[in-house]
C-alpha cells in the first residue's frame, strides 16, 4: 500500500490549559478526502495548525509524507477561509498568485523558468482566467479564494489542508471551488483534510469523516460518523441526525451556536455546528 500522506499517532494537543483531543490517530492516502467536523472549541483548527508545524502537540507525532512536520513544508497546501481583500487593493489577481510561485512566501522572489506559464496553469485550473488581469479588491469572494485556491497549489501538494474554505461562499462558488479541489486530489493524488461546519457542499467528495466533540472523536465514512447514535454518544447528550431532500441537518447538539454566514468572525477552533 502506498504510503499516508498524513501520518497521525496517539497525538494529544492541549491549549490553554484544556486538552482538545488525546490518543487520535489518524492516516490520509493520497487521494483520500476527509472531512472534520465538530462545535466550537474541538480542536479543529489547532489540529491543522500543527500539522502545519505552528501549534506542538501535548503527545503523540505528525509527519507528512513521512517526514516530521516543520514550518514552510512545500509538500503542505493550505486554503484558509475566505475573508475579503479590500476594495482598494490594486493588485492583479495574477500577480496574487505569482508570489506563491515566485516564492516570495518563504523568502524573497527568485524568479525561475516557466514561471509565467506556471501562473497561467493555476489561473487556468481554477477558473480564473477571465478576471487574471483585474485588481483582487475588486473581485467577488468566490472569485478571490479562487485564487487563494491557487496559490495553494502552486507546489503542487502531497497534502491540501482547508479550514473552512467555503464559508460565506454562495452554493454557486461552494460548488465551483469544492470541484477544484476535488480534480486535485482524484487527478494528481493530493490527500485532502477539510474542515468544514457543513458537511453537505462537501459530502460527494467525502470518503471519511473525522468527528472532534468534547475531547473525544470518531472516525469513519459518513454513513458509520453521521448517525444519531454515534453523535449521541460522542457529545454525551441527544443529538438528531436529519436527512431530508438529499442534505443532512444535525440538530440538538449541545451549546452549538447558530451558522452567521455573514458576520464570520473564526479564529482558532471557532465554529458552529453541522448543518
Amino acid at each position: 500500500m502506498a504510503e499516508p500522506v498524513l501520518h497521525i499517532a496517539d497525538a494529544a494537543l492541549r491549549l490553554r490549559g484544556r486538552e482538545l483531543w488525546r490518543g487520535l490517530d489518524l492516516d490520509v492516502a493520497p487521494g483520500e478526502f476527509v472531512a472534520v467536523l465538530g462545535p466550537s472549541g474541538s480542536g479543529k483548527t489547532t489540529l491543522l495548525r500543527a500539522i502545519l508545524g505552528l501549534q506542538k502537540l501535548s503527545a503523540g507525532e505528525i509527519r507528512v509524507a513521512g517526514r516530521p512536520v516543520r514550518r514552510g513544508n512545500k509538500r503542505v497546501g493550505y486554503i484558509p477561509q475566505q475573508r475579503p481583500f479590500p476594495l482598494g487593493t490594486n493588485m492583479r489577481a495574477k500577480d496574487l498568485v505569482a508570489l506563491g510561485v515566485g516564492g516570495t512566501r518563504f523568502g524573497p522572489p527568485l524568479p525561475r523558468r516557466g514561471d509565467a506559464r506556471r501562473v497561467k496553469d493555476l489561473l487556468h485550473a481554477v477558473g480564473a482566467s477571465s478576471f487574471a488581469d483585474d485588481p483582487v479588491g475588486s473581485l467577488s469572494g468566490g472569485e478571490q479564494q479562487r485564487l487563494r485556491v491557487g496559490q495553494a497549489l502552486v507546489d503542487a501538494p502531497t497534502l491540501l489542508l482547508c479550514d473552512e474554505p467555503l464559508s460565506s461562499l454562495d452554493l454557486a462558488n461552494q460548488r465551483a471551488v469544492t470541484n477544484i479541489i476535488d480534480h486535485e486530489r482524484r487527478d494528481r493524488g493530493a490527500g485532502v483534510l477539510f474542515v468544514t461546519h457543513d458537511i453537505n457542499p462537501v459530502l460527494g467528495a467525502v470518503d471519511r469523516i473525522l468527528y472532534l466533540a468534547g475531547g473525544r472523536f470518531r472516525l469513519g465514512t459518513p454513513d458509520e460518523v453521521l448517525r444519531s447514535e454515534v453523535l449521541t454518544e460522542l457529545y454525551g447528550a441527544p443529538v438528531q441526525v436529519i436527512r431530508a431532500a438529499g442534505r443532512l441537518l444535525v440538530a440538538g447538539i449541545p451549546d452549538a451556536e447558530p451558522h452567521h454566514p455573514h458576520h464570520e468572525h473564526h479564529h482558532d477552533d471557532d465554529e458552529a455546528a453541522v448543518f
